[in-house]
């Protein structure tokens, strides 16, 4: 996962941010390059990285977190699970490297890759303030807010391999236990890291005010 990765930018260090990028299951880091490189352009002081998992994967030339071979709904909770501490110290490595911590952190997953992410999301202490789950979905619905980070879901409505109604679900779950969260269903996408879904990541980087910002600013404010 660390030899095989594409550092794609590496500005001065410290970095002012950390962008790390997650493929999907049998892909590798060079199939992020697209989206690395535009997250590059629009960020020239982040250090951006294409992470390759950690595991040859059992079904291409390409790489896994866990095998999705002989998978079902019974034992693939535990191949996660199991998979989660070396997601978890690869995150720990790049920010060792850029410089920075999780309040400068922000995970780019794509499928199982966004799997991956947003299970790391309900860790203590906190990997990272932002995460982008592109056609992905949580393991388990975590059972509270995580208070740090920001998540962002993206998904098609065609999307046949990970249902849109996953991010649905969890963007409804999460917003009901009071955690930060955007959610985008796009319509005519399929199971795939599409051109939209790259502006979207980029925009709500450049734009979005962290829910707990807001309320800090709020509670800073001068009362009238």
């Amino acid at each position: 996962m660390i030899q095989n990765a594409h550092v794609i930018q590496q500005p001065s260090l410290p970095a002012a941010q950390l962008i790390l990028l997650f493929h999907g299951v049998g892909a590798d880091a060079a199939s992020l390059r697209p989206l690395g490189e535009r997250m590059a352009a629009e960020f020239p002081q982040a250090m951006v990285v294409a992470v390759a998992a950690y595991q040859r994967s059992d079904t291409s030339n390409g790489f896994q977190w866990f095998s999705v071979t002989g998978i079902t709904e019974e034992n693939w909770l535990a191949r996660v699970a199991e998979a989660l501490p070396a997601f978890q110290g690869c995150v720990a490595h790049w920010q060792q490297v850029a410089g920075v911590g999780a309040a400068a952190t922000a995970l780019v997953g794509f499928s199982q890759g966004a799997i991956m992410a947003l299970e790391s999301s309900k860790s203590t202490p906190t990997v990272a303030s932002r995460v982008f789950a592109l056609s992905g979905r949580f393991a388990t619905l975590p059972e509270a807010a995580p208070i740090e980070t920001t998540i962002h879901f993206l998904h098609g409505k065609a999307d046949a391999v990970i249902p849109y109604s996953h991010a649905v679900s969890a963007a409804h779950h999460l917003r009901d236990l009071g955690a930060d969260i955007t959610a985008e269903v796009l319509p005519f996408i399929g199971h795939e890291i599409h051109p939209d879904f790259i502006e979207l990541v980029i925009t709500k980087l450049s734009t979005h005010v962290p829910q707990r910002l807001w309320a800090e600013a709020l509670k800073a404010a001068p009362q009238t």
